[in-house]
């Protein structure tokens, strides 16, 4: 059994056997050269007893009478902001994105903290969760993590020409009609399958739009696309935000610009009988 963390926080996913998937951040350096030459570097082997003390510091903090099985803590280069955990055998195996290897010691302290309690299902400290947001929301931590996310990661383009819909000519129209064409046009691309879990989304590390293949059919009505589309656009006029340790996601101004859409109501009770 494999627990998780990410940029949007605590538990995003529990996954058994799988892979080691999340959500993404995102961070700035002045170059490529510069970010890619200090992940090559091994973390020394003080860096990486100092971790594990942290860990050890933290499972006494929770299990104060329980003896620590062996650790196995290490950085790791995920493609997004991932910390994972798990326990083999008896023996914890914890990998912590190398993102995170220039941390003050009280967030990888935090990050520890909120691994083991997910681990062990014991009740996660909400200053330590709030620490851990806060840090990888900064500017720095999530431009960074944008920039890793473009050089290690990949994202499938397919078509934004599809059987009965294509995406380039509705993303145009929506923004003529509601960004004064104002919108640059980021890539427009239909999924792999025919996702249903996820309509669709915007990457902003890739600057791509995703929209769900089960749409494109000839009796969704292009009302359903677009406001899927119109949906993701706005996303891109509003990024996500920090309010104290929680992410927004959907603001104020995200809201009021939605309800403009003209068939928001039937759109909206379409997609619920999908």
């Amino acid at each position: 059994m494999i627990w998780g963390i990410g940029a949007a926080g605590i538990n995003l996913y529990h996954r058994v056997h799988g892979g080691f998937t999340g959500r993404h951040w995102e961070f700035g350096v002045r170059s490529y050269s510069a970010l890619i030459a200090r992940l090559a570097c091994y973390p020394s082997l003080n860096v990486l007893q100092k971790l594990t003390e942290i860990f050890h510091e933290a499972y006494s903090e929770l299990r104060p009478r329980a003896p620590a099985p062996p650790m196995h803590v290490r950085f790791y280069p995920f493609v997004s902001m991932n910390n994972t955990i798990r326990l083999r055998q008896g023996e914890i195996y914890a990998r912590v994105s190398d993102l995170l290897e220039g941390a003050p010691e009280n967030v990888l302290h935090a990050i520890a903290h909120i691994l083991l309690a997910k681990l062990y299902r014991k009740p996660v400290d909400r200053a330590q969760s709030a620490r851990y947001r806060r840090y990888i929301a900064s500017h720095d931590i999530s431009a960074k993590a944008r920039l890793v996310r473009q050089v290690r990661g990949r994202k499938h383009i397919h078509s934004a020409r599809g059987h009965h819909y294509h995406l380039e000519e509705l993303f145009d129209d929506l923004n003529r009609r509601f960004f004064h064409g104002l919108m640059g046009r980021p890539q427009l691309t239909w999924s792999r399958n025919h996702a249903r879990r996820s309509l669709g989304h915007y990457d902003p590390a890739h600057n791509a739009i995703v929209i769900s293949r089960v749409f494109d059919h000839p009796r969704v009505p292009r009302y359903a696309v677009e406001y899927i589309l119109f949906h993701e656009m706005l996303h891109l006029k509003h990024p996500v935000k920090l309010r104290g340790s929680r992410r927004c996601v959907h603001s104020r101004e995200f809201h009021a610009e939605e309800k403009l859409f003209p068939e928001l109501e039937l759109a909206q009770k379409f997609l619920r009988m999908v």
